[in-house]
């Protein structure tokens, strides 16, 4: 089957095309909302501008794609998608659950209320990307690129965030809990009212970001950067943070109890209680 005869059919009324061979197929602008595509071959497919809502790609090859398109609630659980080019998609309510994003562009794509739990995401590009409530947890984030996406109260617990690009990053009410974000940079990214607690931030830089009314117990924060952070109200019992640097952070009614400050620099931190540690 080629395009041309996918369309023809699908113009005339027919959904279903499952386990079919498109690779290299020009696709765009077309209309296919609600089309079944399952476990099919589409790699290197143009689907540019197409309208691909409530689209069934479960199990396809995407791989190599050019899909700036809207895939709205569309079924892409365990989808092949690495390297392909997803910017600005529109992704809302779609089910990217245990797929592949591995070196996908998806810089500015709406990705709102999406489930990619379990997903592949090495090395993605989600920079500017909007993720509100989307749900993350068990993830794979290692070097993907964050920087300016929005988080609001996504859900990323447990999932693995090792040398992230977080920068700007907007994670205000998400659930962070049990993160493996070693090495991760988040300058002067906003982790309010965020949890972070049991996560792993080893050697993470976080100047100047907002922890404010945060909770980062049970934390692993050994060599973590936190100049200039906000930890207003930031609760951090029993959290390690040995070798930390702190210098000129706000601490103010933080939580401090059974903390482990072994060499860490507090140079110009306000702790607690309004004053300056010397």
């Amino acid at each position: 089957m080629d395009a041309g005869e996918l369309l023809k059919r699908y113009a005339a009324g027919e959904r279903d095309f499952r386990e079919i061979n498109l690779e290299g197929a020009f696709l765009g602008g077309s209309n296919l909302s609600e089309i079944s595509l399952k476990e099919s071959c589409l790699t290197r497919v143009n689907l540019v501008g197409a309208s691909l809502i409530r689209a069934n790609f479960r199990e396809t090859d995407l791989s190599g794609s050019s899909l700036q398109a809207d895939f709205t609630q569309a079924n892409l659980i365990q989808v092949n998608l690495s390297d392909s080019n997803m910017t600005a998609a529109k992704l809302l309510d779609v089910s990217l659950r245990a797929s592949n994003l591995t070196r996908t562009n998806l810089t500015k794509a709406d990705l709102s209320r999406a489930l990619m739990n379990e997903g592949i995401l090495r090395e993605a590009n989600l920079s500017r990307a909007k993720l509100v409530q989307c749900n993350l947890s068990r993830a794979n984030l290692t070097k993907a690129n964050l920087e300016g996406a929005n988080l609001q109260g996504a859900n990323l617990t447990n999932a693995i965030l090792i040398d992230a690009n977080l920068k700007g990053a907007n994670f205000t009410d998400a659930i962070l809990q049990g993160v493996n974000a070693t090495g991760v940079d988040g300058t002067d990214a906003d982790f309010s009212r965020a949890n972070l607690s049991g996560g792993n931030f080893t050697n993470a830089n976080f100047t100047n970001a907002n922890f404010r009314a945060a909770s980062m117990s049970w934390a692993t924060l050994r060599g973590v950067n936190l100049t200039k952070a906000k930890l207003f109200r930031c609760t951090l019992y029993w959290s390690n943070l040995t070798g930390a640097i702190l210098e000129e952070t706000i601490l103010i009614d933080a939580h401090l109890e059974m903390v482990n400050f072994r060499n860490a620099n507090l140079t110009g931190a306000i702790m607690p209680r309004g004053g300056t540690h010397l």
